[in-house]
Order: structure tokens, then sequence, then C-alpha cells
């Protein structure tokens, strides 16, 4: 089976040290280490994660286990095709579909804990991840349609939102007051309270949202470019 390369666009901020970085972590790595075995990994610390942000409701510390799970995610799912792209190992077909089916999985299941946890809204939580899976099929429909794989968007990908994550999750563990601060109102009679990391949520939800529409509309008057209404 034929399989075009889509061209990769990444122009995340820390886009350059990480790829520095990467290659430099794959040229190390021991010879049983394999891909496969690095999405795993990227698995596990997706789990890793869930579970830190489940066991916060019993102590606040286990946030520090959810800020680990994300340089174990990071660790895994960043380094599975560098270390394949420096070996020579590639198997795009494969990878692909192997790799991004992963990606959905592991998010499913980091949003899925965060929502587990007393400090993020489990509806909210489930709404970042709808609309992180929407911007998904966008990405995978323009890699077949134009070849054009989009890794970034406005300077951030994964590793900025796993930092970004890593950075909420040190103030939480360590301020006390941000843990405990919240806006409370009503809804058709319903109390609603919201906290610190709940309004966190709804920035990053809005942020995708934001991203979403612009890109579909900013897609769909390209496409209508390239395939335009034919004359009756």
């Amino acid at each position: 089976m034929k399989q075009e390369q889509s061209v990769r666009i990444q122009t995340s901020v820390l886009n350059g040290v990480e790829k520095k970085v990467l290659i430099w972590l794959a040229q190390r790595q021991p010879r049983w280490m394999t891909s496969d075995m690095l999405t795993a990994i990227g698995v596990a610390g997706a789990l890793v994660v869930a579970v830190g942000y489940a066991l916060s409701n019993f102590h606040i510390g286990w946030l520090w286990l959810a800020s680990l799970g994300f340089v174990i995610n990071w660790y895994g799912d960043s380094l599975d095709g560098t270390l394949a792209r420096v070996r020579s190992t590639q198997r795009p077909i494969y990878g692909f579909y192997l790799d991004h089916n992963i990606d959905g999985i592991t998010m499913a299941i980091m949003c899925i804990g965060a929502g587990l946890s007393d400090m993020l809204n489990l509806y909210i939580a489930m709404a970042v991840l709808a609309v992180y899976l929407m911007l998904s099929i966008a990405v995978y429909i323009n890699a077949h349609l134009k070849g054009e794989f989009k890794l970034t968007y406005a300077g951030m990908g994964p590793t900025e939102f796993r930092l970004i994550m890593i950075v909420v999750n040190t103030l939480f563990a360590t301020i006390a007051p941000l843990r405990e601060w919240a806006v409370r109102f009503d809804v058709f009679g319903t109390p609603i309270a919201l906290g610190a990391f709940d309004i966190v949520g709804l920035i990053i939800l809005v942020v995708l949202v934001i991203i979403h529409l612009n890109n579909f509309c900013r897609d769909l008057k390209g496409y209508e470019e390239i395939d335009p209404v034919k004359p009756y």
C-alpha cells in the first residue's frame, strides 16, 4: 500500500529546543527500547495523570503525581516517533494509525481523571475532551485532503499544554487560598460553584473553541476555492 506522507507543521514556542532534546534522548535509548514501548510509556503516563488527579480528592499532594504523569506522558508520546526517525525504522501507515488513536485515548484518560477530582467540574472536563477530539478530526481531514498535518496552534502544542498543567498543578498544590476560592451563582434556581481550577478549564475550553471555529472557517473557505460550485 502506497502512503503519501503529510507535511508536519509544528511551530510551537518550544519546538526548536524540544526537537534537539528528543534527538539527544533518542540517540541514548537502549537497543531494546522500541517506539511501541515508548507509546505504551506515554499511555502509562496518562494513567498516572488520571490517578494523581483522582487521589487529590484525599490529599492535595497527589497533584505532584499528576505532574509526574505529564512528564512521563511527554517522554513516551514525544519520543516514540523521534526514535523511529533516528533509527530509520519508520512505519508510516502503522505509526499514523497507532499514534493518533492513542492520542485520543490518552487525552480521554487524562480528562476523565481530572474531571473525577474535586477541583475540576466533570462537565467542563468532558467539554474540553469533546472540542479536542473535534480539532483532531479536522487535523486528520486536512492530512487526507491537502497533505498537511498541523500539530500546533497559536504557538501552542501538546508540550506547552503539559507545561501549563504542571504549572497549574504546582500553584494549586502550594497555594491553599487558590484552592478555596470559588465564584457562586444560580442558573435557573440551581446553585453553581466554580473554583479556580474550573476557571482554568473554561479558559482552555474557550481557547480551543475559538481555534476550532477559526480553523474551520479558514479551511472551509480554502476548500471552497479549490472545489467551487459547478454551473448547473
